[in-house]
């Protein structure tokens, strides 16, 4: 006979940590078959947050935790409240979820000058509420120190033992580790923490989790994901959600633009397609020459509904992330690939937006709608701009008539944006092909095409409707800002520039026009790239908000994303927001979404430079792997970057970064000049400066962490002798001093 879950708890209860399911299967008397069904049954208790498991395989009620533990906060949940889990944690099933308060904690306590903020990774000594509900309630008794940081590493073997290699470049010192996971090998990859070491000359570890093995041709984008603290996968509920979602029909309320001969351009890799454009000739005779312009984008509000496991997972991720070998996707690939693609000759629901233009380019209106659409084809950029060049593949042809006209209408587009004149920062980009079993087939610069500007014309005008419509009907939501730079940043780039033979006047206010006469200036001096970055290194981040500040670098002052709600939680609150401000259904911004805009910007701003600084480390650590067996070989490159510890060096062909290291510049000492961004020789006066294209020579690739080192070839320009130094025993570490060396080469250290 199954005894009952209330039997179960009974008997729990009287011995917690003691029995096993076999004990349990003994006592209720449970034989054959039925020991199966007792295994379910102890198996759902575990799951449902009933029982918890010990690591001896006993069983206790979960509600019979200790009164007062100590928690860590994980995350911050959608409704602002703080998720946090044991900080050291016994049992083999999952560990219980707390949702902590803090207004019962104390102010200051004795002796303590106040209390640390309580965070993501902060630590708290909590007294447990409540255990009926899921998740558990905790009050904060009293905040504690951080604890312990966690980071990433190379576990691996040499002569005296296991020793742990940080991923982090900035990080050098081997730690050594004593206690192995018995699923650890050589060369794994493991989080751990540092432990206090009573000798300065070596440090300890102990490894908390162990992650993958380095052979796997994947582990760079692992060890980039689990860095920056990537969510990977998701919950079974929301993938639940996300399956149940209905195809779409032409409901109440939604105009039916399936005869609209809308299209999609993307990328030739790409598996999702957020938006779909058509133009065609304006037939009104006060608009000769101009044109009617649509851009439709999936409606992804439909199936996200605020509040819903599929929404907090979404705003939880802020967005995808790109990788080189894979998209770890802001929605489940039911929804992002599926129901929210808009695949050729398949319905889809959408928001629209009708544009009218002129024959300069300049809006007249625009109208937004709902409705159900239908994609007439689906073309990469290669096969968009072959027949946009005369030359259309077959799979064009149906649709030419459209693309014809799409293109006049971006010719009068790219008019007016010549006019308004955005930044014109036009770096290379580069492309890190995959074979199917992970490793790097090749790097390639990617093309640029008319289509692409195309495509991204079209969207900024979608966008600045939507930020126009926002600002008119006076409703906040979430809003693109990028503020000029600031003139700390200017005057930067000014002492810079002249250190590669251009110039540009301090003071002044900017303007996208002043920028793009320098980077002109540029392009015809083979420096398009250095200044390129050194522009962009001078430019505001931009950032999500709530006040419309405007855009500088593409010069407009209402900006707002909308175009991509598939992979950006930003574009699903505008979509939204145009919503409720037409009425379009009930699924707008809810009242608790709109109470929580200023913390979602936030949010998902660091998401966006979380989601950049895996995408650049992925990409370092793949790049490294793809050289590793070329050392010795010899590269061209450009000095991206000088300072007192060596030369930082860009690849032509690969767009790869490495660094020269000082000290191997040869047998002279290398003073570093700031203003002129340059390396110079102490005695020579012979140098090294930025953007100077060189010979190199690879000497280091790691993976791991994503850095290279090389050794210079060519030698250095000719300089002017410097005047004798009198007091060389001035420089820390100079030769007359008692350091023995040089500061310029006592920071030539490995990054």
């Amino acid at each position: 006979m199954i005894p009952s879950r209330e039997q179960i708890l009974d008997a729990v209860r009287a011995e917690p940590d003691r029995l096993a399911r076999r004990d349990l299967a003994r006592e209720f008397g449970v034989k054959g078959d039925d020991r199966r069904e007792l295994r379910a049954m102890l198996r759902s208790m575990v799951e449902g947050g009933i029982l918890l498991l010990s690591k001896k395989k006993t069983y206790r009620e979960a509600s019979a935790l200790p009164r007062v533990m100590v928690l860590k906060i994980t995350h911050i949940d959608d409704m602002g409240d703080m998720r946090a889990l044991p900080d050291r944690w016994e049992g083999e099933s999952s560990p219980p979820e707390f949702i902590v308060h803090e207004g019962g904690a104390s102010k200051k306590a004795k002796g303590h000058k106040s209390n640390a903020a309580l965070g993501v990774g902060g630590r708290a000594l909590c007294r447990i509420k409540n255990t009926e509900t899921r998740p558990m309630q905790a009050q904060v008794l009293k905040k504690l120190s951080r604890g312990p940081s966690r980071h990433m590493g190379l576990l691996t073997k040499d002569g005296r033992g296991w020793i742990i290699k940080p991923i982090d470049k900035r990080q050098r010192d081997e730690l050594r580790v004593k206690m192995i996971p018995k699923d650890a090998k050589d060369r794994t990859l493991v989080l751990y923490e540092t432990l206090r070491s009573k000798s300065k000359y070596e440090k300890n570890a102990q490894i908390v989790e162990t992650l993958a093995d380095m052979n796997d041709p994947k582990a760079p984008t692992l060890m980039s994901l689990a860095a920056h603290n990537i969510p990977v996968g998701f919950d079974p509920e929301v993938i639940n959600e996300a399956k149940a979602a209905t195809p779409p029909v032409l409901d109440k309320g939604r105009e039916d633009l399936r005869e609209i001969g809308l299209l999609t351009i993307d990328p030739v890799d790409a598996k999702d397609f957020d938006d779909a454009i058509f133009a065609e000739p304006d037939t009104d005779e006060a608009n000769k020459g101009g044109h009617i312009l649509w851009v439709a984008i999936a409606d992804v509000a439909h199936y996200v509904r605020p509040e819903s496991p599929l929404d907090i997972s979404a705003v939880k991720r802020g967005n995808s992330v790109y990788l080189p070998d894979r998209v770890e996707p802001m929605l489940p690939e039911e929804l992002s690939n599926n129901l929210c693609s808009l695949r050729p000759k398949e319905d889809r629901y959408c928001m629209a937006v009708k544009m009218r233009i002129r024959k300069d380019g300049t809006k007249i209106d625009h109208t937004f709608t709902r409705g159900l659409m239908r994609s007439h084809a689906r073309l990469t950029y290669a096969q968009a701009q072959e027949s946009f060049d005369g030359n259309p593949p077959k799979v064009a042809l149906p649709v030419l008539p459209t693309l014809v006209n799409i293109f006049k209408a971006y010719k009068s587009l790219k008019r007016a944006r010549n006019d308004r004149e955005p930044l014109a920062i036009d770096l290379p980009e580069r492309r890190i092909h995959i074979n199917d079993d992970g490793t790097i087939n090749k790097i390639t610069l990617k093309e640029r095409y008319d289509a692409h500007k195309l495509i991204e014309e079209f969207m900024v005008q979608a966008n600045v409707a939507a930020a126009e419509t926002l600002a008119e009907k006076k409703i906040t939501s979430i809003v693109r800002v990028h503020e000029p730079p600031s003139l700390e940043k200017l005057d930067g780039l000014a002492d810079f520039l002249p250190a590669i033979g251009m110039t540009w006047a301090k003071g002044g206010r900017p303007s996208t026009k002043r920028l793009n006469g320098l980077l002109a200036q540029a392009e015809e001096g083979d420096l398009s790239e250095t200044v390129g970055m050194a522009v962009l290194r001078s430019q505001s981040q931009a950032y999500y908000g709530l006040d419309a500040k405007g855009h500088f670098g593409l010069n407009l002052t209402h900006y707002a994303h909308f175009t991509s709600p598939i992979r950006r939680y930003a574009d699903l609150a505008v979509h939204r927001a145009l919503i409720s401000a037409h009425g379009f259904g009930d699924d707008g911004t809810s009242k608790t979404g709109e109470s929580r805009l200023k913390e979602t910007a936030e949010h998902i701003s660091d998401t966006e430079r979380r989601a950049m600084a895996a995408e650049r480390d992925a990409k370092d650590r793949y790049i490294a792997q793809f050289l590793e067996d070329k050392i010795g070989a010899e590269f061209g490159a450009r000095i991206s970057g000088v300072t007192k510890s060596g030369l930082f060096i860009t690849l032509d062909e690969t767009g790869a970064d490495g660094l020269i290291p000082v000290n191997t510049l040869g047998r002279e000492y290398y003073v570093f000049d700031e203003k002129q961004k340059c390396l110079i020789g102490e005695d020579s006066g012979n140098r090294y400066k930025f953007g100077r294209r060189v010979q190199v020579r690879l000497k280091e690739a790691n993976a791991v962490t994503g850095g290279m080192i090389f050794e210079i070839i060519t030698p250095p320009e000719k300089g002017k002798r410097p005047p004798k130094r009198h007091n060389r025993g001035g420089y820390k570490g100079g030769r007359g001093g008692k350091g023995g060396r040089h500061k310029g080469r006592s920071s030539g250290r490995r990054r």
